[in-house]
């Protein structure tokens, strides 16, 4: 099922990109969209409404509208975080220059917007409305993600909120569009919102995991780069509670490679790495009770089960 999904939304945001020339503007555009990636968000847009028993083609607006938009935060991301890789190859930012992801990434925003004025004209008020709040709320979590990078205390209910306004709603959105435009009640919209909220809290949680437990090989990014850049994660603010604030402040001084080994002992020794994984599995719980209250056919749920699998299971 997700093949078919992952084939017919590659051939219609090929179409829609058709229309973009490879110019100075376009090209790293096209560069950070040709680069291997899941596809989650529009997958799950598509997933949603063929769930509920509509035409894929009614939720492909909705599906190149989030991956575009995703992508846009990814190319301005990487230029604050001085991020190196995206998905194991050189972001826009190092390929090209700051200015040139800085415009590039603005007119991926304003493609998004443009892919919306293609759902149908009943379900556009509703979906519109949904498109921009998510957008707001992601520029909030970023800026939530960069102060808390120069801020002694971060309590867990802060890092959950910032990683559900920058990561969860626009999975959470991704779901709920493919609802809509599915033409479902408002309700059913809700849970689905929901179950992807949920998806999107274990997927952030597992992802600041892999950055640094993970396997550059395998997750195409610079190992520790959550540590150099003094992210608060919930593995650092796992750490600090257990030890206090104090608790890396002998490996500030230290060149980057041994920083990094010396901060991912510590967080080992405070247990960080199982308590990040025990509150990847509540909120994937979480989301699977989202899921069973959809009371979808078995055939359906177990696609949706399997693809929180995919998304949870990354361990290296």
């Amino acid at each position: 099922m997700h093949s078919r999904l992952h084939s017919e939304f590659a051939k219609s945001l090929a179409s829609f990109m058709s229309d973009y020339y490879d110019s100075g503007l376009y090209e790293p555009v096209n560069y950070l969209l040709g680069l291997s990636g899941k596809q989650i968000r529009p997958v799950l847009a598509l997933s949603v409404c063929s769930a509920e028993g509509a035409q894929i083609s009614k939720a492909m607006p909705a599906a190149i509208a989030v991956e575009l938009f995703h992508n846009f935060t990814l190319m301005h991301d990487d230029i604050m975080d001085n991020a190196p890789l995206r998905r194991g190859s050189e972001t826009v930012h190092i390929k090209f220059s700051e200015n040139a992801s800085i415009l590039s990434g603005d007119v991926m925003f304003s493609l998004a917007s443009k892919a919306i004025e293609d759902i149908e004209a009943d379900h556009l008020p509703t979906a519109l409305k949904l498109f921009n709040t998510t957008a707001r709320e992601v520029c909030e979590g970023q800026q939530l993600d960069m102060e808390f990078e120069t801020t002694d205390v971060v309590s867990v209910d802060q890092y959950v909120e910032m990683i559900r306004k920058k990561t969860s709603v626009l999975l959470a959105a991704s779901c709920s569009l493919g609802a809509i435009c599915a033409g479902v009640e408002s309700d059913k919209v809700d849970l689905w919102y929901e179950f992807g909220l949920n998806l999107g809290l274990a997927f952030q949680i597992q992802d600041d995991y892999l950055d640094t437990f993970g396997d550059s090989n395998n997750t195409g990014k610079q190992i520790g780069g959550d540590i150099l850049s003094d992210k608060k994660t919930f593995l650092s603010i796992h750490t600090t509670t257990e030890y206090g604030a104090d608790a890396f402040v002998n490996s500030k001084t230290m060149q980057d490679a041994d920083r990094v080994r010396s901060v991912i002992a510590t967080m080992l020794e405070a247990g960080a790495d199982i308590a990040a994984r025990n509150l990847m599995k509540e909120y994937s719980s979480k989301a699977l009770n989202a899921l069973r209250a959809l009371d979808l056919e078995e055939v359906r749920y177990i696609g949706f089960e399997d693809l929180l699998s995919s998304v949870t299971d990354r361990i290296s």
